[in-house]
């Protein structure tokens, strides 16, 4: 097949773009140009934000899929929908858990609690300024979706990811912001009620990923592991592998670490399974994971993106969220951003 895949540059999306041509398939990667496509991959360089930009880089050119790593906004969904209706039959978003961010359920969330005819998608809200898109992650992640969901010319899903975990190109510092504390024993806040969260390991959303992109299923669907994980259970690795231990504060109000959570929102993988897809335990995993990143040589420094696929700014080192919120569900920090 002939695909394109829009940002995709690091992390998961390097992993993605790696087993897509080693299937065979024809890869073209689209981005700003900040950095080079792998060597024997086409690029076009262009910004996806700018419609004329793109209607020109994409002259007379034609995919089987899309793979959008990098759309944030209901700005960049709805531009992606006018320049390739006419360019694609097939369209996957990468989304993100954090759709979810006001749920707070007994249950693994399904992919219906989310329904997208009732989000409002508001294209006057300040999606290019860096710190409000930062803020509104999984907010322009919905309304990104919304605007897929209300009328696509081509058939479309999008992959609301976990949070991601190993690599030794972990840049997003969450890993690193508890191995420094297990390491010294400096206390690691955590809320007083912390609920465990879904996750899935670097390697099996490239592989989850490619999977859809050869698949004919439409919709959004959850991507991850079996097995849900606490805090404990990433410190508990984390212990093993460097010898520390961990010593937990809980707080009432404040700043909490990047892994603990005020709500429970973890995600169902019933849909994927039951389209045919096998899914991993946590269990398999966890370990090799935290040493790839920890002791591996993960950057740790938390490096923060623009919507448009290329770095911009930093992000704190000490990844850290608000025990009113998600525990760290900003496009600074969750891995479903870090693709570019």
């Amino acid at each position: 097949m002939d695909i394109l895949v829009i940002g995709g540059n690091r992390y998961f999306g390097k992993r993605l773009i790696a087993l897509l041509r080693e299937s065979g398939h024809h890869i073209t990667v689209l981005n700003r140009g900040s950095s080079t496509a792998p060597a024997g991959i086409e690029q076009i360089i262009a910004d996806r934000n700018d419609e004329s930009s793109l209607e020109s880089a994409l002259a007379g050119r034609t995919f089987d899929v899309v793979v959008d790593q990098v759309c944030y906004t209901p700005r960049q969904a709805e531009i992606a929908l006018r320049v390739f209706g006419p360019r694609t039959g097939r369209y996957v978003m990468t989304s993100t858990v954090e759709v979810y961010e006001y749920e707070d359920s007994p249950v693994p969330v399904t992919e219906s609690a989310l329904d997208l005819e009732t989000v409002h998608v508001d294209t006057s809200l300040p999606w290019d300024d860096p710190d409000f898109l930062d803020t509104h992650y999984g907010e322009g992640k919905r309304q990104a979706e919304a605007v897929f969901a209300t009328g696509s010319p081509f058939a479309w899903t999008s992959v609301r990811v976990a949070h991601v975990l190993g690599g030794t190109d972990d840049f997003t510092g969450r890993l690193d912001h508890y191995a420094r504390r297990v390491r010294t024993g400096e206390p690691i806040a955590v809320p007083v009620v912390n609920h465990p969260a879904t996750y899935i390991y670097v390697e099996e959303i490239a592989s989850f990923l490619a999977w859809t992109v050869a698949s004919h299923f439409t919709g959004p669907v959850n991507a991850h592991s079996h097995g849900p994980l606490t805090t404990t259970d990433i410190c508990t690795a984390i212990e093993q592998l460097t010898g520390g231990r961990a010593t937990f504060h809980p707080v009432e109000v404040g700043e909490v670490s990047p892994f603990s959570f005020t709500r429970s929102y973890g995600m169902d993988n019933s849909r994927a399974t039951s389209l045919g897809y096998s899914f991993t335990h946590s269990a398999e995993w966890l370990a090799r994971a935290v040493a790839e990143t920890v002791g591996g040589g993960g950057t740790g420094g938390g490096t923060g993106w623009d919507a448009a696929g290329d770095t911009v700014g930093s992000a704190a080192g000490d990844a850290v969220g608000s025990t009113a919120g998600t525990g760290f569900g900003s496009a600074a920090g969750d891995a479903a951003g870090a693709v570019l």
